[in-house]
């Protein structure tokens, strides 16, 4: 009897222990900057760890760019090096113009960028890529949410001209009759228009623009580019930057990607003509990018996207962010990590994450082609 009572509390004190390693890991930080979920990268890290493919990885992976996907690269670095415990990634996130830079200078293994690469910046990389050159892999998409900052106004809609109209300084108040006609009972205050844009270069800057020149010609009279155009507005650094400007000034208004847009933000919900305003979605995101055309050449996958769509749930502000990296003539000393890092992000593993921390996975007809390039890197 008495060993009886040793075992049971032996049992009891074990799943005490074990209920409260769970309770710490699900209170714990989470170092993408979005809350966990079941879905999201806190979760999936164990899940997917024991299935990811390290090879000979070893040593400091540098890479920088896209502060899109910044949120999207912690949590794969998370899983990755948790799994290849011989490899650290360090990814600045410092803009996708900055990435492409650092990337044709060989100070990075690869770089992110909202942007498929220019002609002028894929001759640069052939000075890197001995006997290659720099291709345009998409690994992640992700709806750039036009957020805003505004006292009792919960469901906004605009469509694109009123938006451009509003990010060129042509409409001011938040009670213009424009906005007005697009949001019927709702009590607009009398209140300066404070929009936010990115003051780097930035792929978001180019998607968000890309928008309103297709939808909002008449409007936009802009030629788009990572460097914002428009005259007027309040800039900051990255989209974390813009959206802690919009956070911290109401009537303010700015875009960024949807993993930015949340701690008390309103979301826009798009008139794109379909039969109901469309908000940013990572489903809406998937949808804008299933209709996506492959226009690269050879290894390059670099996508042109449907601005203009009117497809029932599709969200037409969705950005592709690819990973830069040589075809041919990678470093020898970052090859191994850098195969096996992007290999990772491009499986069924590292792409099963995103949605849960606000981003979209890219469809299997393109990320299967990723998985073929990416084993065929030298």
């Amino acid at each position: 009897m008495k060993l009886q009572r040793m075992n049971r509390r032996a049992l009891t004190l074990g799943a005490l222990a074990v209920s409260g390693a769970l309770a710490l890991t699900a209170c714990g930080s989470d170092d993408t900057g979005s809350k966990s979920s079941g879905s999201g990268n806190s979760s999936s890290a164990a899940a997917g760890a024991s299935d990811i493919k390290c090879d000979d990885a070893k040593g400091q992976l540098l890479a920088d760019g896209s502060s899109a996907q910044k949120n999207a690269i912690d949590a794969w670095v998370k899983n990755f090096t948790q799994a290849c415990n011989g490899v650290q990634v360090n990814y600045k996130g410092s803009g996708s113009g900055a990435g492409i830079t650092a990337f044709t200078q060989g100070t990075v293994a690869f770089a992110g960028s909202d942007s498929a690469l220019k002609p002028e910046e894929v001759t640069a990389s052939k000075e890197v890529c001995t006997g290659g050159q720099g291709i345009d892999l998409p690994m992640v998409a992700g709806p750039i949410a036009v957020a805003y900052n505004l006292s009792g106004v919960e469901n906004l809609v605009l469509d694109a001209p009123t938006l451009a109209k509003i990010f060129d300084g042509k409409i001011k108040n938040w009670n213009d009759a424009a906005i007005a006609k697009l949001n019927p009972g709702a009590k607009l205050p009398d209140l300066q228009i404070q929009p936010y844009h990115r003051s780097d270069e930035s792929g978001t800057t180019d998607n968000f623009t890309k928008y309103l020149i297709a939808a909002a010609p008449n409007d936009w009279k802009y030629e788009g580019g990572k460097a914002w155009q428009a005259k007027g507005g309040q800039s900051a650094s990255g989209s974390s930057g813009v959206a802690q400007g919009v956070k911290q000034t109401n009537g303010a208004i700015g875009y960024m990607e949807l993993s930015y847009a949340k701690d008390g933000l309103g979301t826009v919900a798009l008139n794109t003509g379909a039969a109901a305003p469309v908000k940013a979605s990572s489903e809406g995101a998937t949808k804008a990018v299933a209709a996506a055309k492959v226009v690269g050449t050879g290894n390059d996958l670099a996508l042109k996207i449907d601005y203009t769509s009117k497809a029932e749930g599709a969200y037409p502000i969705t950005l592709v962010t690819y990973e830069i990296v040589c075809d041919k003539g990678n470093k020898a000393a970052t090859l191994p990590a850098t195969k096996a890092f992007l290999r990772y992000l491009a499986s069924e593993q590292g792409q099963g994450i995103l949605s849960g921390i606000d981003y979209a996975p890219i469809p299997d007809s393109i990320i299967t082609k990723v998985r073929t390039t990416v084993e065929g890197l030298s």
